[in-house]
C-alpha cells in the first residue's frame, strides 16, 4: 500500500502545482477585464456560490494519506485552491472546491493521463507495448503488447502507473470511494487477444495482504 500511496500523493502534488500555475496566469488574463465586467462577475458568482450552485465535493479516501501528516495535506490543498477541507470519521478528506477548480483539476488530470499513454506507447523503455486505448472516463485501459516480451520484462510498470493515474481520475469525476476502479486488458498484439486483466484497486488490495 505505499507504492500506492506514494503515488497518489505525488500525483496529487503535481496536479495542485499545475492548477495553481494556471490560476496565476488566469489571474493575469483578468487583470485586463473592465471593472465593470469584474464587478458583474463578482455579483453573479456571490449569489451561485450560496445557492451551492458552483460548489463541486470529493471525497477521497483514507488510503491516499497513509504515512502522510493530515493537517499539512490540508493546508496544501486550501493553498492551492480548495475551499474546505473536512476530515471524515472513516479517516477520508472531503473537498469542497468551486466548479471552476474542479473543471480545472479535470483538465490537467485528462491531459496528464493522455500526455503519459503517448509518452509510454513512444518509450524505449516499454518496448512491448505498442499501442493503449482507453474509455472517455479512464476507467478502462487497453495495452496492445507483444506478449512474449511483456512477459519477460518490466513493462507491468506502465499498466500500474494507468492503474493509480485513472482510479485518481474517477475520485475526483465524482465517483463513490467504495466504488471507483480501473481495469487494465492486456492485449496480445499478434493474436488480438486479451491474455491477462488487471482490476485496481483490488489487485493492489490482494497484494498487500500477500
Amino acid at each position: 500500500m505505499k507504492r500506492y500511496t506514494y503515488l497518489f500523493m505525488m500525483l496529487l502534488s503535481l496536479l495542485l502545482v499545475a492548477c495553481g500555475n494556471n490560476d496565476q496566469e488566469n489571474n493575469a488574463s483578468n487583470n485586463k477585464e473592465s471593472a465593470k465586467q469584474k464587478d458583474e462577475q463578482t455579483e453573479d458568482e456571490s449569489v451561485d456560490v450560496k445557492k451551492g450552485l458552483l460548489n463541486v465535493e470529493v471525497t477521497l479516501p483514507a488510503s491516499m494519506f497513509e504515512g502522510e501528516d493530515i493537517d499539512t495535506v490540508i493546508a496544501d490543498a486550501k493553498k492551492e485552491g480548495v475551499k474546505e477541507v473536512t476530515k471524515n470519521e472513516d479517516g477520508s478528506l472531503t473537498y469542497k472546491m468551486s466548479k471552476a477548480k474542479h473543471k480545472e483539476m479535470m483538465e490537467e488530470l485528462k491531459t496528464g493521463i493522455l500526455e503519459t499513454i503517448e509518452e509510454t506507447k513512444n518509450s524505449e523503455d516499454y518496448v512491448s507495448i505498442k499501442d493503449i486505448t482507453h474509455n472517455d472516463s479512464f476507467s478502462e485501459f487497453t495495452l496492445v503488447v507483444e506478449k512474449s516480451a511483456y512477459e519477460d520484462s518490466m513493462d507491468g510498470f506502465a499498466a500500474f502507473g494507468l492503474g493509480i493515474s485513472g482510479m485518481y481520475y474517477q475520485l475526483y469525476n465524482g465517483v463513490d470511494p467504495d466504488d471507483y476502479k480501473v481495469t487494465i486488458f492486456l492485449k496480445d498484439e499478434a493474436s488480438q487477444e486479451v491474455f491477462d486483466e488487471i482490476v485496481y484497486p483490488d489487485d493492489l488490495e490482494e497484494e498487500d495482504t500477500e
